[in-house]
C-alpha cells in the first residue's frame, strides 16, 4: 500500500529532497502542498504531514492547531522542520501534539529513519480500533500467549451484542457505532472498577470484545457489566421502542419481524494454570460458552469451568 506523505511548503524546496531521499522506497509517495491548500491535504488524510516552517507564509502554530483540530487527522503524525533554534518556540510547537521538531541543518539519514520509523509506528497503531481505542486481534493473541507462558490463573470474557444487526437496520450504522463505543466504555469501566491491575480489554471487531482479568471467579464482573449495560442501553432507542421492549424490522420477504432491544452476552473461559496449552483451545471453548450465553433471551453470561484432564 502506497503511503502518501504531504510536504507543506510554499516554494517546493522540500519535495525534491524527499523524493531523492526515498527514491528506492516505492511504497512512499511525497506530495507538495501549499500552506493555503491545507484543507485539501486534510481531506485526503495523509499518512504523515511534514511542515517546512522556513518555507511557509502562515504562522506554524496556527497551522499545527488547524491540523490537530481536524477530526479526520487527529492522529496523523506531524513533523516540523525548522531553522528556528529558540527553545520556547520548539516547546510551543510540541504543545500542539506535534510528534517531532527537527532543527536544520538536517542530517538526511536522521530524517529518513524518522519518517520510516514513524510510519512503522502508525502501521502498528492501526491495529488499534479507531472507534473504541481498544487493541485488536494481534494484541489480544499476544496477551493470551503471555499469560499461558507465565502459567497464570485468569479468566477470558468473550462479549458480543444480541440483535445488533436489527438495531443497525432500523437506526443506521452511525447510531450503531455509538452503541459499540458505549459497550466498550461499559466493559472498561466495570473491569477497572473491580480490578486495579493486570487486566486487558480488546476489540475483536464489530460488536465482539474480549476482556482478560487475573481472577478465576468473575461472576461479579459479568453481573456488573450486564447491569450497567441494561440500565443505559434503552437510551439508544426511541422512547416508543424502549417502552415496547422491541423493534420491528422487515425481513427479505417484506414481513415485519420483532426483535428485542439490544442486549449483551458473555461467555467466560476459566483458564486456571495448566488447563490450556495454546490460545486456539481457549478460543474454541470461548465460542462454545458464548453460544450458550446467546441462547438465552436478554443479557446473560455463561461460564466454562471444566478442568484439564
Amino acid at each position: 500500500m502506497v503511503q502518501e506523505i504531504y510536504i507543506i511548503d510554499d516554494d517546493d524546496s522540500s519535495i525534491i529532497v524527499f523524493r531523492e531521499l526515498f527514491k528506492n522506497d516505492k511504497e512512499y509517495k511525497f506530495i507538495s502542498v501549499k500552506s493555503e491548500q491545507i484543507d485539501i491535504a486534510l481531506r485526503n488524510i495523509p499518512a504523515i504531514i511534514i511542515i517546512n516552517e522556513d518555507a511557509i507564509e502562515v504562522d506554524v502554530i496556527d497551522l499545527c492547531k488547524k491540523i490537530r483540530n481536524d477530526d479526520d487527522n487527529s492522529i496523523t503524525p506531524v513533523i516540523v522542520v525548522s531553522s528556528d533554534a529558540d527553545k520556547q518556540h520548539r516547546i510551543d510547537i510540541l504543545k500542539q501534539s506535534i510528534e517531532y521538531y527537527i532543527k536544520k541543518p538536517v542530517n538526511e539519514q536522521y530524517l529518513y529513519y524518522t519518517v520510516k520509523n514513524l510510519n512503522r509506528l502508525m502501521n502498528i497503531n492501526r491495529r488499534i480500533s479507531p472507534l473504541t481505542g481498544l487493541p485488536g486481534n494481534v494484541q489480544i493473541h499476544a496477551e493470551l500467549k503471555k499469560r499461558l507462558a507465565n502459567k497464570e490463573d485468569f479468566c477470558v470474557l468473550y462479549l458480543d451484542l444480541d440483535n445488533f444487526k436489527a438495531y443497525n437496520d432500523v437506526y443506521g450504522f452511525l447510531k450503531g457505532d455509538l452503541i459499540i463505543k458505549f459497550t466498550a466504555d461499559t466493559i472498561t469501566s466495570a473491569v477497572h472498577d473491580l480490578y486495579e491491575e493486570n487486566t486487558f480489554i480488546g476489540h475483536i471487531g464489530g460488536d465482539d470484545f474480549v476482556a482478560v482479568v487475573p481472577d478465576i471467579k468473575c461472576e461479579n464482573l459479568c453481573q456488573t457489566i450486564i447491569a450497567q449495560f441494561d440500565s443505559k442501553v434503552p437510551t439508544f432507542f426511541t422512547p416508543e421502542d424502549a417502552e415496547k421492549g422491541y423493534i420491528e424490522v422487515p425481513n427479505r420477504k417484506g414481513i415485519i419481524e420483532q426483535f428485542p432491544l439490544t442486549s449483551i452476552s458473555i461467555g467466560v473461559v476459566v483458564a486456571d494454570a495448566n488447563r490450556f496449552f495454546n490460545i486456539l483451545e481457549i478460543g474454541e471453548i470461548g465460542a462454545q460458552v458464548k453460544h450458550a450465553a446467546k441462547s438465552v433471551v436478554g443479557s446473560s453470561y455463561a461460564i466454562d469451568r471444566r478442568k484439564h484432564i
